[in-house]
């Protein structure tokens, strides 16, 4: 009888793992668990802080918790894991993949092995510099025999095949470069896990602590020294001496006592000490070099680099650019200056003014005014301007081209409106379609309508293509923007607004605007390619009634009932759109579990609870107080918002012009919004 295991787990464990400790004990399993899965206001986190598949607790499990969260908006994961059983992880990343949530994963130590693959299921990884991502060939063993054995590395080739999918579909790398990194056993940190795609955005440091235990440690090479450091075995016994071990005897491994396993204190104090050693050798190998703080930043990150290692760095940055003296005898060379430390500096002090980044204790220039830092950015290049008077002055750190001032404010306003735009309170993101268009040409979208059943193809028989309908639907893209202007008036005035609060509400129009867009669509009631109006009796997606049980149950079974040719495509509405004025009634009517008025009767249930999220809006209230509207889920034919190449936030630009005294500073988005097909919206007149 052969036995066959797999695994794809890291066994390792590491310092990163914040210092709070947690108990996971999911509802209705064993007291340990390697997952918590919560839910609470619309919203689910969930937490895999141990071995994938670990404690008997399979992906069966997180299936039922899953979906017994309901209709949830946002997914948080926090993962800290060595990874697991493969199977269990892959079922485990299909299930978080399909899910309709929005979906973001903090990694907030290790994503190893399998706990990898899972995080390539998130819309969004987020990672700080100091957390790691590891990536291996799958492994395991089987008993049996040599065909058992080659079935099995076929097995193990098939699985491998599995995994590079998911990493390209979050990466885009190539699948050769996959094949070579997870054969490599590839140690990825923050910074270079964002670099290759595995992640999306990376974050500040974060204090950490190890926290993970794994047996599996002799079995990967690449590991981090100082990983392997902190958990090699601890001889330091109390009481013990410092004698000579005994020579080896034939002493039974019965009778010879394990090695005792270091305390969490120990492992989390020798981590500490260990990377300040670190930390302050490349601090003082940098001392004199502070043109070169974005490579500190870098060694400092990475903790394979110690100050060894980081003085070849800085000589090897000497070295860029230079020619041997040897090669010119005749030559002197002169050089005398700071790199750009002064823009670094002037840039995170307005940064943080603007409330965009934090205060740097030792930075020369917190004291300075914005008058005072465009002075810094002339004096400090070497440029003149004892002649000049503040407006001079001002204007001519806006046009040099040696001075940075210019660029330092262009990227504190822009921070400003994506700040704006970030916060802006609107509600179209959470259920229409994000597209993205290459050009401004007009485009055509396949909708509901246009595809029939698939055609049977007889044994030997060829495949046919598909005819299309000629009634796409039309998108293109528009431009919308506006102008403001950085004066020099207002950097003598040292006046921050033209910085921050200006450029934030920039952000919220731009984003407003494509709002207004958005639910003009609803109210406005445009035509589709067919000639008649989106919603239309002949659509099948125009009723009336007031809000009730019995409209909205009519509302549903209209879209249930459409078709496309004679299938039936069986649309669920996921979302009720309504007017702020309906809002309290819609969610009395949804959310309760009687009809209303018949709450005496126990028997009579109400047969459309909780079956869609209402959402209310209160552009439709200057429409209309008593229509409302039914939308299929997010990412079905309802409403595109479409954006340039999928940048899907605004962007600033900057003029130096004779029309205003400073920077003009235009913020624009590009954008285009159509409806899809009328089968995936449903409206009511509410009368």
């Amino acid at each position: 009888m052969k036995k066959t295991q797999m695994h794809l787990a890291v066994a390792a464990a590491m310092l990163l793992a914040p210092q709070a400790s947690l108990t996971l004990t999911p509802t209705n399993k064993p007291e340990k668990s390697w997952y918590s899965l919560k839910a609470q206001n619309g919203n689910a986190e969930l937490m895999i802080y141990d071995e994938i598949g670990g404690w008997g607790i399979s992906a069966r499990q997180f299936a039922s918790d899953l979906q017994a969260l309901g209709k949830i908006g946002t997914l948080t994961a926090r993962i800290h894991s060595p990874g697991g059983d493969v199977f269990e992880g892959m079922a485990i990343y299909n299930m978080i993949k399909g899910h309709p949530a929005h979906k973001v994963c903090h990694i907030d130590g290790l994503a190893a092995s399998m706990a990898s693959v899972i995080a390539m299921a998130f819309d969004e990884v987020i990672m700080p510099e100091n957390a790691m991502m590891m990536v291996h060939k799958p492994w395991g063993g089987t008993l049996g025999d040599a065909d058992d054995m080659r079935k099995y590395a076929d097995l193990l080739d098939k699985v491998e095949g599995n995994l590079v999918g998911a990493y390209q579909q979050k990466t885009g790398l190539p699948e050769d470069e996959l094949h070579t990194l997870l054969a490599a056993e590839t140690w990825l940190t923050g910074r270079e896990a964002v670099e290759k795609g595995f992640a999306n955005t990376l974050t500040e440091p974060l204090q950490m602590a190890a926290s993970l235990n794994s047996k599996r440690l002799k079995d990967f090479t690449n590991m981090p020294e100082a990983l392997k450091k902190l958990f090699a075995p601890q001889g330091n016994v109390p009481g013990a001496t410092n004698t000579p071990a005994p020579a080896a005897t034939n002493t039974p491994a019965a009778s010879v006592p394990a090695p005792t396993s270091p305390s969490q204190a120990d492992i989390q104090a020798a981590a500490a000490a260990m990377n300040k050693d670190r930390i302050d050798g490349i601090n003082a190998a940098f001392a004199t070099f502070p043109q070169f703080a974005d490579i500190k930043n870098t060694c400092i990150a990475d903790t394979n680099i110690d100050a060894s290692k980081a003085k070849d760095m800085i000589l090897a940055k000497l070295g860029e650019g230079t020619t041997s003296l040897a090669a010119q005898p005749n030559s002197v060379i002169i050089h005398a200056g700071n790199g750009n430390l002064v823009g670094d500096s002037i840039r995170a002090h307005v940064m943080n003014r603007a409330g965009h980044g934090e205060a740097q204790k030792d930075n020369a220039y917190n004291s300075y005014n914005l008058r005072e830092l465009a002075r810094a950015s002339l004096v400090d290049r070497g440029i003149g301007i004892a002649n000049l008077n503040p407006m001079q002055m001002v204007g001519l750190a806006f046009t040099h081209s040696s001075s940075d001032f210019g660029n330092i404010l262009l990227d504190v306003a822009n921070k400003s409106v994506l700040m704006g735009w970030e916060t802006a309170e609107e509600t179209f993101e959470r259920w229409t379609k994000k597209g993205q268009l290459g050009d401004f040409k007009i485009a055509k979208r396949v909708g509901l309508g246009d595809f029939n059943s698939l055609r049977e193809v007889r044994e030997g028989a060829e495949y046919k293509y598909i005819t299309l309908g000629d009634r796409a639907e039309q998108i293109a893209l528009a431009t919308y923007g506006e102008l403001f202007s950085i004066t020099r008036q207002a950097i003598i005035n040292d006046d921050m607004s033209m910085l921050t609060d200006i450029p934030m509400k920039m952000g919220f129009a731009a984003k407003g605007t494509i709002g207004d867009l958005v639910y003009a669509v609803l109210t406005q009631n445009p035509k589709m390619s067919d000639g008649k109006a989106l919603f239309h009796s002949d659509h099948g997606n125009l009723g009336s009634g007031a809000a009730s049980v019995a409209a909205l149950d009519a509302g549903r079974q209209a879209m249930r009932k459409q078709k496309s040719g004679t299938r039936h495509l069986n649309i669920r509405p996921e979302f009720v759109l309504c007017p702020v004025a309906l809002e309290t009634t819609m969610n009395q009517i949804i959310k309760s579990s009687s009809v209303k008025g018949a709450d005496v009767n126990a028997g009579i249930a109400n047969p459309i609870q909780n079956f869609a999220e209402v959402i209310a809006e209160s552009r439709l209230d200057d429409a209309s107080a008593a229509a409302w509207y039914l939308a299929a889920g997010q990412g079905r034919d309802t409403i595109e918002v479409a954006y340039l190449d999928g940048m899907d936030t605004p962007y600033i630009e900057q003029q130096q012009g004779f029309t205003v005294d400073g920077v003009a500073t235009k913020v624009r988005i590009d954008a285009g919004v159509a409806p899809l097909d009328h089968r995936g919206v449903y409206k009511s007149s509410g009368q």
